[in-house]
């Protein structure tokens, strides 16, 4: 008797109970108004997108430099996502070009009294992810030229090791100056110094890399590491700048 008012008692339960309302609200068609009040999300975040902070940066330049937008012959296809326009930036030191995307637009603004001038840089899109990335990469390449022109980039090589030394030869095979590199192996390793990169050597062990070209200056530096990078044990190797290595132990027996 009792058994049976348990299930009459479930039984009428079972439809006002949570879990089946739970059930019925969830079978029941959806509209998308109700799911979506402001349009759907694309992604978890439900901030706005915002603008490239490093693009948004106002670079200032002294007189003396000079920066200007050239178009080139219309050779490059739309397809190709570019177009010819180089910017070109000259100061006391030289001058350096870097090709400008199609989207990014290049503005010179004065300053109120000063003779120095800045430059801002803007994009069709900033909400576009490609155009937001390029809008700061722009800027900060744009950065390290006008750096490059007024004081150039400067780096410092240490060679360390017994019988390390360096100095400046001319390449038998190419005929241009390279760095002749004694680094513990059984014969010269050369490396060609590229254009706009000045090499002196200050002491056999200590070279200095110069250039207005950062890219240039940095590459070339890597390429010499490169012949005997900076080892834990005995930390020997060729040093870029301040680098520095902690030192291992080695296996004891």
């Amino acid at each position: 008797m009792a058994t049976r008012r348990t299930a009459a008692l479930f039984q009428g339960s079972a439809s006002s109970s949570p879990i089946h309302a739970f059930l019925r609200h969830s079978s029941s068609p959806v509209s998308p108004e109700s799911s979506c009040r402001n349009g759907c999300l694309k992604t978890f975040s439900t901030s706005t997108p915002t603008h490239s902070k490093i693009g948004q940066r106002l670079l200032t330049f002294p007189a003396d430099v000079k920066i200007s937008v050239l178009n080139g012959p219309e050779t490059a296809l739309p397809d190709e996502g570019t177009d010819s326009r180089t910017i070109l930036v000259t100061g006391p030191k030289g001058e350096i070009s870097f090709p400008l995307q199609p989207f990014v637009s290049v503005r010179t603004l004065p300053i109120e009294g000063s003779t120095s001038k800045r430059l801002q840089l803007s994009v069709l899109d900033p909400k576009s992810r490609p155009q937001k990335a390029m809008w700061g990469t722009t800027n900060s390449i744009l950065s390290s030229m006008i750096t490059g022109v007024t004081e150039g980039f400067s780096l410092t090589l240490r060679l360390v090791g017994v019988g390390y030394r360096a100095s400046i030869a001319t390449n038998p095979s190419t005929g241009a100056p390279a760095v002749d590199l004694k680094l513990g192996y059984s014969h010269p390793v050369l490396v060609d110094i590229p254009p706009g990169v000045t090499c002196t050597v200050i002491t056999p062990q200590r070279l200095r890399l110069q250039g207005i070209d950062v890219q240039k200056v940095t590459q070339f530096a890597a390429q010499i590491r490169k012949w005997r990078p900076p080892e834990p044990y005995n930390q020997k190797g060729v040093f870029v700048g301040d680098e520095t290595i902690a030192k291992k132990e080695g296996k004891k027996k």
